[in-house]
């Protein structure tokens, strides 16, 4: 089993967009999904939720209150992790995961967020001995404009892989209020879900 924890201590950078949008993803090549949400709003649960009965299945858990038992069957689990992590909540979600990807936005307070939780995730054994990795994405980027051009000067600074940059689009949010995804979704652009392809391969075959 492959373990991905969505993390990011600042609110509202995408991080429930991010893991049902990568569970539905995961879950469409063939993989037993669980879609575990960690985060006191409960927003993945409320997405699964709206699922409809034809598409495809994946468990969902209520981890609210910390990790909890993942069925045999499960070959991807991604965990929903909360807004403001706590030490003793965050370590113990960070020793479930095998990656943790963290989501950007091209805000200069999210900028701010981001290197101050990236700091806390370094001071962890695991991860400054290398034995979990640490992935960025760029989340609702703008091509051509100067936030995504800091987010991009930004983001080849931290020390970490950069492995997507995801564009901004309302395509997200329409899929979310179905309870699909954006590779669910009739009449989503080809180009959206082409942004998704690196972070997905890196998942898969650690490539970029």
């Amino acid at each position: 089993m492959n373990t991905i924890l969505i993390a990011n201590s600042k609110g509202g950078c995408g991080k429930s967009t991010l893991s049902v949008n990568l569970a539905a993803a995961l879950a469409a090549q063939g993989h037993e999904v669980m879609l575990a949400d960690a985060d006191r709003q409960k927003s993945s649960l409320a997405w699964a939720k709206r699922r409809p009965g034809t598409a495809r299945s994946i468990t969902v858990a209520d981890w609210s209150k910390g990790p909890g038992d993942v069925p045999r069957k499960i070959t991807r689990l991604i965990i929903d992790g909360p807004a403001g992590l706590r030490k003793d909540g965050f370590e113990a979600l960070v020793a479930e995961a095998d990656l943790i990807v963290m989501p950007v936005l091209p805000s200069s307070f999210d900028q701010d967020a981001s290197t101050a939780f990236l700091e806390k995730l370094d001071a962890l054994k695991s991860i400054r001995k290398n034995k979990k990795g640490v992935a960025i994405v760029g989340n609702r980027m703008r091509d051509r404009t100067r936030a995504a051009e800091r987010l991009d000067r930004f983001l080849s600074g931290l020390g970490h892989v950069v492995v997507a940059r995801l564009r901004d689009s309302a395509a997200y949010g329409e899929a979310v209020s179905q309870g699909l995804s954006i590779f669910e979704m009739k009449g989503v652009r080809p180009p959206l879900r082409e942004d998704w392809r690196p972070l997905i391969d890196y998942i898969e075959h650690g490539v970029i």
